[in-house]
């Protein structure tokens, strides 16, 4: 690939500056696709539990709620930083080392599931409790009210949501560089920031940014294509 750049007129180190960043960019987008989907999985059922089990609804239990939330808070508020260095010993577990891209993404699913798993929560609750009613007049199972009238109606807050965690992951998978994850931020802190290469640095945000960019646009346009309110 360093033979592209320099065919563009690019120096030999600029040339490698730029295969670098390519790298960079790749390894990013795989620990934020991957965490995503993950943080989904696992966000998504955990909001659906909160929200069954808090007042109202199907299955009512104050205490089994506010024992869950409350560690669903405690996760939330311990800063990504901390949580990565915390963590070493689960992630050493789960994947074998606690440096580079793909040991970086447990913390990052770590760190965002109970982020998303409130957001979830709070989308579901803005359905009316009226359809609610109505489908459990009809004799519609619990799972089936969650499944076929909470979340299609909830689906563009969901997709908003989505957006908002993706962003939130590329934010932290910047951050994970400090630790040896890889990815934009590792490039940004070891080659950036320790040789003192601004135009790295810039660089380097500059992707970070179209990033987010292009992440906002998508979230934007999926949420006003399933919104047929």
């Amino acid at each position: 690939m360093s033979e592209f750049f320099m065919l563009l007129g690019l120096s030999s180190t600029q040339a490698k500056i730029g295969v670098m960043l390519c790298d960079g960019t790749i390894d990013t987008l795989y620990m934020v696709g991957l965490a995503s989907l993950l943080s989904i999985l696992g966000g998504v059922p955990l909001g659906i539990v909160l929200l069954v089990t808090s007042k109202g609804y199907f299955f009512d239990s104050p205490k089994f709620y506010s024992v869950l939330g409350a560690i669903v808070n405690a996760l939330r508020s311990i800063p990504f930083i901390i949580l990565m260095v915390a963590i070493i010993p689960l992630t050493k577990l789960l994947v074998g080392t606690s440096i580079g891209t793909t040991a970086a993404i447990v913390p990052l699913t770590v760190s965002t599931i109970p982020f998303l798993s409130r957001l979830v929560e709070t989308s579901l609750h803005t359905v009316p409790y009226g359809l609610i009613e109505a489908a459990e007049s009809m004799g519609t199972p619990p799972w089936k009210i969650v499944t076929k009238v909470l979340l299609p109606e909830a689906l563009p807050e969901l997709i908003q949501n989505f957006t908002l965690t993706v962003i939130v992951i590329i934010g932290c998978s910047a951050m994970a560089g400090i630790i040896g994850g890889g990815g934009l931020g590792d490039i940004a802190i070891r080659y950036g920031y320790m040789r003192f290469q601004a135009g790295v640095m810039i660089s380097t945000v500059i992707i970070l940014i179209v990033m987010v960019q292009l992440t906002q646009l998508l979230g934007d346009f999926l949420a006003r294509r399933v919104d047929h309110r």
